[in-house]
């Protein structure tokens, strides 16, 4: 199934796509997508509607694609050709940092370009969606924790990323800086989260063409080594990392600036679209 949640900031509907390309409208059986509703069991009374049977939604705005996300987590240098154009070593762990859930916005909102900022950097990333309380699982059992994909944009500022002192936690959490969406994904509609392509364009030029299959650390291995530490919940988002070709990479290295417009998207989990603005 490809859920998803239509309609203005904070008034989004739950719904679904249908085989069609229809958008139906899932609130008369379920609050939101999100939570108990993302669960095998709510995911299973989902599936057991008939869609037709579903009142049609009018196309409008995509909120994001999951709703009551706790955690937004990240995998930094997680792509081995990444890793080499920032000038980085692979890590022998997986490097995590926050990002904060305040950051989220629909796939195609406007994305602001904070104050002060003069490094504002792309990264598209495979969104990992949590649909039970994972804790202590095992790397064979933990994709049975995850209730699907979705596209994920990791903005960055590079300079309070990196630059300055501290975490890089403050270079990823400026407001609108992660997009999610369009849809959620279910598991079954995905045969190999580990060989999915995907792709980044900005004002029609296509900076970034990778793989799921260069991840140095899988979505199984990372949903399982993240328990260890922490309780991952229903609705909690992991973004698994970006293949090369972000601006800090580049000789000279190119960032963003307001008016440029950002295209990205991945192999059966949809497309974004944002135009980036300068934050009042």
């Amino acid at each position: 199934m490809k859920l998803l949640r239509v309609g203005e900031v904070g008034k989004e509907k739950p719904a679904l796509l249908d085989s069609d390309g229809k958008i139906r409208d899932l609130s008369a059986h379920v609050a939101d997508i999100g939570g108990e509703v993302i669960s095998p069991a709510g995911l299973a009374k989902i599936a057991a509607l008939d869609p037709k049977s579903l009142p049609e939604l009018p196309e409008g705005r995509l909120g994001a694609c999951v709703a009551g996300t706790g955690k937004f987590i990240c995998i930094g240098l997680n792509f081995s050709d990444h890793a080499a154009e920032t000038g980085a070593t692979v890590p022998p762990e997986p490097i995590i940092f926050m990002k904060a859930s305040s950051a989220i916005v629909g796939p195609n909102d406007n994305v602001l370009i904070p104050r002060g900022s003069e490094k504002t950097d792309w990264e598209v990333e495979l969104g990992v969606v949590i649909g039970k309380t994972a804790k202590y699982v095992s790397e064979a059992d933990a994709l049975d924790y995850v209730a699907g994909y979705c596209v994920s944009h990791d903005v960055s500022e590079r300079a309070f990323q990196t630059e300055r002192s501290g975490q890089w936690t403050k270079g990823k959490s400026c407001d609108t800086f992660g997009p999610i969406g369009p849809w959620l994904v279910t598991k079954d509609e995905i045969a190999d989260p580990q060989n999915l392509g995907m792709w980044l364009k900005v004002n029609g030029k296509t900076m970034q063409n990778g793989s799921t299959k260069t991840m140095v650390y899988g979505v199984a291995f990372l949903v399982s080594y993240l328990s260890q530490f922490m309780s991952l919940h229903p609705g909690d988002v992991i973004s698994t990392g970006t293949p090369p070709g972000v601006g800090m990479g580049m000789k000279p290295p190119q960032y963003l600036k307001p008016g440029d417009v950002v295209e990205l998207g991945m192999e059966g989990l949809g497309t974004q679209k944002q135009t980036f603005l300068a934050d009042a």
